[in-house]
């Protein structure tokens, strides 16, 4: 069962699906919290991960990140590392107040740019008790070297002159500069990007995974927010508490896990999905599922009822 919810986040409201499984076992559950990618909403791939979970047996939250979706926040399509890891406590906040909620036995799953938010949000919030990430990425270290690792300096340095520009009009009230994220055609995609590029333009630009609200621009201001963000530096504060980090074989980004899962201390595992790319996790079925069925397993075990 899908149920519409709100909660609070740093001052601003945000709204979330609440996922329940459909067999009532009369008693409080295990459940997670699932992070959205950069760019998307909660009826894209966190819905997706939140739904297959909740079949499983936990209760599961997908939300909208502040100034995106259908949560509050001005301007809209800022993208705020600080504030997107707050908004991973926030819902961890809301499920314990949820009867059907075990406050105990909460986790947390973060996809793409969210399974960064989820290190932090892990490292220093004691209250989540097992973390997971699919297709994970640091989104500073995606905007400062590229989705392959390799991108010029130059760009980084262009893009933080574009966004002090920005920051300038703003004060004399010129509005809110923005960037568009995607290119107008798959060909440009993947000019611009390769196959990762144009991956992702089939996902949020087609009708594939197209949703009115995910977001088509960010705003300039989020750049520097973004490129000094490190979402790996305190990963090794998760432990003893457990981490599960899920890559495709075939990722471009998946060196962003592994250093991660380098940095992370055990209990850990990296557990790489064959022949699937980075978006190919959000929503492909013969990749979901075996991710689902891992995260599964690992969320029984660490979220269990102590005994």
């Amino acid at each position: 069962m899908k149920t519409d919810v709100t909660f609070p986040s740093a001052g601003l409201k945000l709204a979330g699906h609440l996922y329940t499984p459909d067999n009532d076992t009369g008693g409080p559950r295990p459940a997670i919290v699932v992070g959205h990618p950069g760019s998307g909403v909660k009826e894209q791939a966190a819905g997706l991960y939140a739904r297959r979970l909740a079949e499983q047996g936990f209760v599961t939250l997908a939300f909208d990140a502040a100034y995106q979706g259908e949560s509050e926040g001005v301007p809209r399509g800022l993208e705020d590392p600080a504030h997107r890891v707050e908004d991973i406590k926030s819902a961890v906040s809301f499920l314990t107040t949820r009867d059907e909620v075990d406050p105990e036995r909460i986790g947390a799953l973060g996809i793409c740019a969210s399974g960064g938010y989820v290190l932090p949000a892990a490292a220093t919030d004691h209250r989540i008790k097992a973390a997971g990430t699919v297709s994970a990425v640091d989104i500073a270290r995606q905007f400062r070297l590229g989705a392959d690792g390799a991108q010029d300096p130059a760009v980084i340095q262009g893009m933080l002159d574009a966004a002090a520009t920005a920051r300038t009009a703003e004060a004399h009230g010129e509005g809110v500069p923005s960037f568009q994220l995607f290119p107008d055609t798959a060909e440009q995609a993947r000019a611009l990007g390769g196959r990762h590029g144009v991956e992702g333009f089939e996902y949020y630009r087609t009708d594939r995974a197209r949703h009115p609200r995910s977001a088509t621009s960010l705003t300039w201001s989020s750049v520097d927010r973004m490129t000094t963000f490190d979402a790996f530096g305190f990963v090794d504060l998760i432990a003893p508490r457990p981490l599960l980090m899920i890559v495709g074989s075939e990722a471009v980004t998946s060196w962003m896990a592994v250093e991660a899962f380098q940095r992370a201390r055990s209990p850990k595992e990296l557990h790489w999905i064959d022949g699937a790319s980075h978006v190919d996790l959000y929503d492909k079925e013969q990749y979901v599922s075996p991710a689902v069925s891992k995260l599964t397993d690992f969320f029984k075990i660490h979220l269990a009822k102590a005994k």
